[in-house]
Order: C-alpha cells, then structure tokens, then sequence
C-alpha cells in the first residue's frame, strides 16, 4: 500500500482550505484518510498553516511520499530540513547535538523571514488604507469648496437683487425633472392635402 500525505479540500465554493492528510494513494480525494495531521488555509496573507510536526515527520521515516504541494508545505514548516539533518545523523555524518544547532539556526532566519514579510504586508496596507483616505479627503475638500462657491455666488445674487447667474441656472434646470411636453396631433392625411375640386 502506497502512502501518501496530501491535501483534502474542505470549504466551500471558490473560498476552499485543505486538510493535510495521511492516505493511501488509492482512495479518493476528499474520501478515507489514515490520519489528518495538519491545516492548510491559502485564503489568508501570508497562508495559515497548522501542522502536527512530530507525526508529519514520523510518517515520513516511515516512507510516506508527499504530494508537490505538501512537500512545499513540510519545507516550509521544516519538517523536510529535520528530516534531512536526522538522515545526516544515522549516517553518521554529525551528531545529534549538530543537527539540533543546525535545525535551530535554519528555525530562526526562517521566522525572520517570516516576520519582515508579514510586517511589510502590514505597512503596504497601511500605506494603502492611508492614500485611500487621503484620496478621499481631496474628494470631500473638492465637493465642500464647489458648494461653498455656489452658495456665495447666490447670496451675491440675492444681495444684489439680480437672477442667479446663467451658469447655476442651467445647472437648476439640470437638477429639476423634465416635464413632458404636450404634442400636438398629428395631422391626419385628408387635412395636409388639399382638396381638389
């Protein structure tokens, strides 16, 4: 029996996250699995991923064979490097000891990586969020000026004792709905020609 660790797809339409399972390769996608060890949501920025590390990496010494994308996944979260550095052990190419100060080394630059990504997400929305409300602000200052103008002009008018000027009469009769006007009817045939005698 071929044992794989995969994704199941859970969620609903257009808006999925996955469950990395434990399956035998011949079973269907979302069917039985032999254990869920972790959560995979790519919905989220940067994804969430929450994995049991000990059973993933117990799996794979026993032989299990990750799909590309949980493959990725594992490297991620480090369960390929330990997986590499325990291998290096047995072979007797460092000990224990090594492999842990290794592991931990390879641990921290990825968190740091981790965090300066998460935090320059952070400040591009803000950046963002900031220019959208600035934007927005011109907008409103833009609209308040152009009322207050108008509203100059036609006290101006009114203190003067004149018509409103051309310009907001046009804009007034814009504003105001159209009346329909009344047609007259329509001449009937025997009234435009003229009778012959």
């Amino acid at each position: 029996m071929a044992v794989k660790i995969r994704l199941a797809r859970k969620g609903r339409k257009k808006l999925a996250f996955y469950h990395i399972v434990v399956a035998d390769s011949r079973s269907p996608r979302d069917g039985r699995f032999i254990e869920k060890i972790g959560l995979y949501n790519p919905n989220t920025n940067p994804a969430t991923i929450e994995l049991d590390f000990d059973k993933a990496l117990g799996w794979l010494h026993n032989g299990a064979q990750p799909t590309d994308t949980c493959r990725a996944i594992l490297s991620y979260r480090g369960v390929m490097m330990k997986k590499h550095l325990l291998e290096g052990v047995k072979k007797g190419a460092f000990d224990e000891a090594e492999a842990d100060r290794r592991f931990n080394d390879w641990l921290t630059s990825k968190e740091k990586s981790i965090d300066m990504q998460r935090s320059s997400l952070e400040k591009a929305g803000e950046e963002k969020k900031r220019k959208r409300i600035a934007e927005e602000k011109l907008i409103s200052e833009t609209r308040a000026a152009e009322i207050a103008r108008r509203n100059a002009a036609e006290t101006a008018a009114e203190a003067r004792g004149e018509e409103p000027a051309a310009e907001e009469v046009t804009e007034q009769a814009q504003e105001e709905p159209v009346a329909e006007t009344e047609t007259a009817p329509e001449a009937t045939a025997e009234e435009q020609t003229p009778a012959a005698e």
